[in-house]
């Protein structure tokens, strides 16, 4: 039986003068600067820590940073916003003035994107798909720069491990997506800037299921002319694949490797990986055995 290997279309996000080409997949580095985040080994709150963590990602092959500042997965808190600028803005600006990396901030802060465009960041990464402040809408499109819609179960930032059951999941994150891309384009923001990420684990649902249906189905999501990006490192849904135990964080890096191969051959334009080694050898493996089908 033959796979059809997506082949993605020739795109680029603009951030000023920036560009970032996605006619191959693109590496995500997580940098969370927060003392609860869901994987606590690749937490860094202290500010020493995350630049050096930082550099490393760079150094192990990242195309593009996503920092971030507030944790939103269950058990996390709202954290102020001075509090969230502390841990970001410094770090975006250090980073910034090392590497050209592509950087995007995590938040769904509409004060906290705009000081990190201002900082140096190039893109605003929200889990809340512009539907927790609304004043977000407004920051992207007067910066005229890339923004990352995540689909989530819950309309606040921050998701819970309550289950949700579908009747088809993948019906409802595309409409969901349909009437995100109206609001956007209503509040003046280019298409052409937007990535759309379906979530993954308890931004989806409490039951694996749900997920694992969304990679095998990823391909649907190609309906809107889009780049997607996908986050399955280390996610819930992972931890029950072994019969008998529970994956530890670290133990969930090889059964993310095999749903982002899947998602990939499906046309997934960026991974967002904790592991950005483990990572980087996967999208170059990809690209190697693309190269050898070609010929």
């Amino acid at each position: 039986m033959a796979y059809t290997l997506f082949e993605l279309p020739s795109r680029t996000l603009v951030s000023g003068e920036k560009t970032l080409k996605l006619s191959r997949p693109i590496l995500m580095g997580i940098l969370n600067t927060t003392p609860d985040s869901f994987s606590e080994d690749s937490s860094f709150f202290e500010y020493d820590d995350a630049l050096s963590e930082a550099r490393k990602i760079i150094a192990d092959g990242a195309d593009w940073l996503d920092i971030g500042g507030e944790s939103s997965g269950p058990g996390s808190t709202e954290v102020p916003l001075e509090e969230e600028l502390r841990r970001v803005i410094p770090l975006i600006k250090e980073v910034r003035s090392e590497s050209d990396i592509w950087i995007s901030v995590d938040t769904w802060k509409a004060e906290v994107a705009r000081q990190s465009l201002d900082a140096g960041a190039d893109a605003v990464n929200d889990v809340s798909a512009l539907r927790a402040d609304k004043e977000m809408a407004g920051v992207i499109a007067e910066y005229q720069v890339p923004v990352i819609l995540m689909y989530s179960k819950d309309s606040t930032p921050r998701t819970t491990k309550n289950h949700t059951e579908y009747r088809d999941v993948m019906h409802t994150i595309i409409s969901f997506f349909r009437e995100r891309l109206e609001y956007t384009e209503s509040n003046g923001i280019q298409k052409s800037q937007i990535v759309i990420d379906p979530g993954m684990g308890y931004f989806i649902s409490g039951n694996a299921k749900h997920s694992f249906e969304v990679i095998r189905r990823i391909s649907e999501l190609h309906e809107f002319d889009l780049p997607l990006l996908l986050g399955p490192s280390r996610k819930s849904f992972l931890a029950e694949v072994s019969s008998g135990r529970s994956l530890n964080f670290s133990e969930r890096d090889f059964p993310c490797a095999l749903v982002s191969s899947i998602a990939l051959w499906q046309g997934v334009s960026v991974l967002r990986f904790h592991e950005v080694e483990q990572g980087r050898l996967l999208i170059d493996t990809f690209e190697a055995m693309k190269k050898t089908a070609a010929t």
